[in-house]
């Protein structure tokens, strides 16, 4: 018996009938105390013979009590975030070994056999070596493609857990919501688990029910209201969901006196962040850990006067500072990676910090993203970042610069019409000038599905560098020495990002729409792809002496004809009237079509290239991401889904297609063009959506 489940029968003696977990059906400790022993004793026989098992679920009681079921029968697992993509899900199961994936939902049954269902995908991977006493193995997102998989025992589990009691008190043991993603180490150890051991309230919502349908566009809204309703006295959030729920709170005028914990980690926090926050009577304490360390290492003790500091250690491990600066842990650390035991030492963290007089620790960046620019100044870039971010207009910002005399910075917007060249100029005026930035670009957001950010929110430095190349930031045109395709894809990369900011797109992309909505766009979609086959006629038409673009357009008019007709087709599929969709477009998409009609006709012909790319390209993309999500939240058929899934498929070969015939195009008028038309095209893309009015409350920018 472990010492959580000795805790959970100590509960179950002294309240039995108080609720344990919280959510669909709610359990009392009693009983959790009598089903937890008979599903290990079940889990441990089916899959009792050393092998890992996945996890890939939402939060909710039959996930959490499967959790600690696992736990108890000794049985390693491998919870994988919802956000990883196929390709890092992949890597993790094979690079693990897993015997199978468990995927949601979880049905427990609480009857005298009690049960669980889910559903369980054998995973066919060969046997790995792990370290003697593996319980749990967290793959890190990394700074590379592949994730890294940690392997921590239960011992250290529940050890990082019990410091987290023993450093907070049984007074917190509340009723805690999780709101970080499933699968993340800190919420399972410092929420999960410490909750068990304290003897509070788990409230395991769905994460759509929370407003975390999308963990890296969170509705903060829904959050907010969310714990109020559940009257929720805990949470662990990383510092960008704090800054929503402060904006949130500030723009309601609502409270949250309940709360007495509010544990933020994960990445550096602004001091103004932190003071906004204490002005609204969060009762913030930030942290500091590492999955190697079990999660939660150093704790803030909620004292005004360390503020901005990540407080002690909680008493799990030892902290000390390299002669430059970086921050060793020593005491219990992971066992070692998957295939690869540790090294016996203090672990190097890479992080830079400084302990004061009273022992508290300060965060004061990243030892490998230092930079030091030409003039020999040293320059944390995540303060120069915290000064951007702290503006509205920017959502996310990765600043860069090393060896060089200036800073460059890839940019986020907040919305689509934000005032970005205002917000830089605004941050840079708070800054010394070695540190100001001179050189910016909008970009689309940086997300774990494009490899660009890890789980808890944290950039891929050297990912983002890859995907924009510093020779790339200017303002300026591309160089005309670049093929063009290159220089389309630099010259229309803030008009693309401003459109990925548009709030019905991020909506439809993470699935938070009703079917209403769904059929509302398929009707809009309609609209504008029954004119595709006439605009490349008349284009063709006009451009009759280029025999290269005619053949090309020759070739797309013979895969684009009747796409309109599966469009009508999933509307029928989705519950909506065909008839009925096709009677008027919106006025913004109309002014779309008709701005591609009077360009074709009055401007450039092979401008019509420009609003090829963006159809395209859109439609990879809303075919990779956002029809999947769309059809999960629904539950509607795959054949309501014919022109999104189709589409996108063929539109991939076709942008393989279509990059070399625009490396064919040499005439400087028509490459100007087709750059303009592209920025104009995305900007009318943009209004189109934002035409649809949303049954349901979709993302905040």
């Amino acid at each position: 018996m472990t010492r959580l489940l000795d805790a959970i029968r100590g509960h179950a003696e002294r309240r039995p009938g108080a609720i344990a977990i919280d959510g669909a059906t709610p359990m009392t400790w009693a009983t959790l105390a009598r089903v937890l022993p008979l599903l290990a004793e079940d889990l441990a026989t089916r899959f009792g013979d050393g092998r890992p098992v996945a996890i890939q679920l939402d939060q909710g009681v039959g996930e959490s009590v499967l959790d600690l079921a696992l736990l108890e029968a000794g049985i390693a697992t491998i919870p994988l975030p919802p956000f990883f993509t196929p390709a890092q899900t992949n890597h993790a199961l094979d690079a693990a070994g897993a015997e199978m994936l468990f995927s949601g939902p979880a049905i427990l049954s609480l009857d005298a056999e009690p049960s669980l269902e889910m559903r369980e995908n054998h995973s066919g991977r060969p046997d790995r070596s792990l370290p003697e006493g593996t319980a749990r193995i967290t793959f890190t997102s990394g700074s590379t493609g592949d994730p890294k998989g940690i392997c921590l025992s239960r011992d250290h589990l529940f050890g990082v857990a019990q410091a987290v009691v023993g450093t907070l008190g049984m007074h917190h043991a509340g009723r805690h919501l999780p709101i970080l993603p499933p699968g993340i180490l800190l919420e399972t150890v410092a929420g999960l688990h410490a909750t068990m051991l304290a003897g509070g309230t788990y409230v395991a919502l769905p994460q759509s029910a929370v407003g975390m349908a999308d963990p890296f566009r969170p509705d903060v809204m829904a959050i907010l209201g969310t714990i109020d309703r559940e009257a929720i006295t805990s949470l662990i959030l990383v510092p960008e969901y704090l800054a929503g729920l402060v904006a949130a709170m500030r723009a309601t005028g609502i409270r949250l006196p309940r709360l007495t914990l509010v544990a933020v980690g994960g990445a550096r926090i602004d001091p103004l962040l932190l003071n906004a926050a204490a002005d609204l009577g969060l009762p913030v304490r930030q942290g500091y850990g590492l999955t190697e360390c079990a999660s939660v290492v150093a704790l803030d003790d909620g004292d005004p006067a360390s503020r901005g500091s990540v407080g002690r250690s909680i008493g799990a491990n030892t902290l000390q500072l390299a002669d430059d600066g970086e921050i060793l842990i020593d005491g219990p650390l992971f066992l070692g990676t998957v295939g690869a035991p540790r090294a016996p030492g203090p672990l190097a963290t890479g992080d830079l910090g400084r302990i004061d007089d009273a022992g508290r620790l300060w965060i004061e960046g990243r030892k490998s993203a230092l930079i030091v620019i030409s003039h020999g100044r040293n320059i944390s870039p995540e303060w120069v970042e915290g000064r951007l971010t702290r503006q509205p207009a920017i959502l996310q910002a990765m600043v860069r610069g090393d060896g060089r005399a200036t800073l460059d910075a890839l940019l986020v917007p907040s919305a689509p019409g934000a005032d970005v060249a205002a917000a830089v100029a605004a941050a840079n005026h708070a800054l010394p000038a070695y540190a100001r930035i001179a050189d910016w670009q909008v970009v689309p957001p940086f997300t774990p599905a494009t490899g660009l950010l890890t789980g808890n929110g944290r950039l891929r430095r050297a990912a983002i560098d890859t995907a924009y190349p510093a020779q790339e930031i200017s303002m300026d045109h591309a160089s005309s020495e670049q093929p063009f395709f290159n220089r389309l894809v630099a010259e229309t990369r803030e008009a693309q990002a401003r459109f990925a900011m548009t709030p019905q797109l991020v909506a439809g992309m993470t699935g938070r729409i009703t079917r209403a909505d769904y059929i509302a766009y398929l009707t809009e979609a309609f609209h504008h792809v029954r004119h595709t086959v006439p605009l490349m006629e008349e284009a063709r038409a006009r451009l009759a002496h280029r025999p290269i673009l005619v053949a090309a357009l020759d070739e797309y008019i013979e895969e684009e004809t009747g796409h309109e007709f599966w469009i009508l087709e999933d509307i029928e599929a989705a519950g909506g009237d065909s008839l009925a969709a096709s009677r008027a477009p919106s006025p913004a998409t109309r002014a779309m079509v008709e701005y591609a009609y009077d360009t074709v006709r009055n401007g450039k012909p092979a401008a019509f290239f420009g609003m090829v790319y963006v159809l395209e390209g859109t439609s990879i993309a809303m075919a990779s991401h956002g029809a999947g999500a769309v059809q999960a939240a629904l539950g509607l058929p795959d054949d309501a889904f014919h022109y999104l899934t189709s589409h996108g498929a063929l539109d991939q070969e076709h942008m393989v297609f279509f990059e070399k015939l625009m490396n064919r195009i040499d005439d400087a008028d028509d490459q100007r063009a087709i750059v303009a038309m592209a920025n104009a095209m995305f900007g009318l893309f943009g209004a189109l959506f934002a035409g649809i009015e949303l049954e349901a409350t979709c993302v905040t920018a």
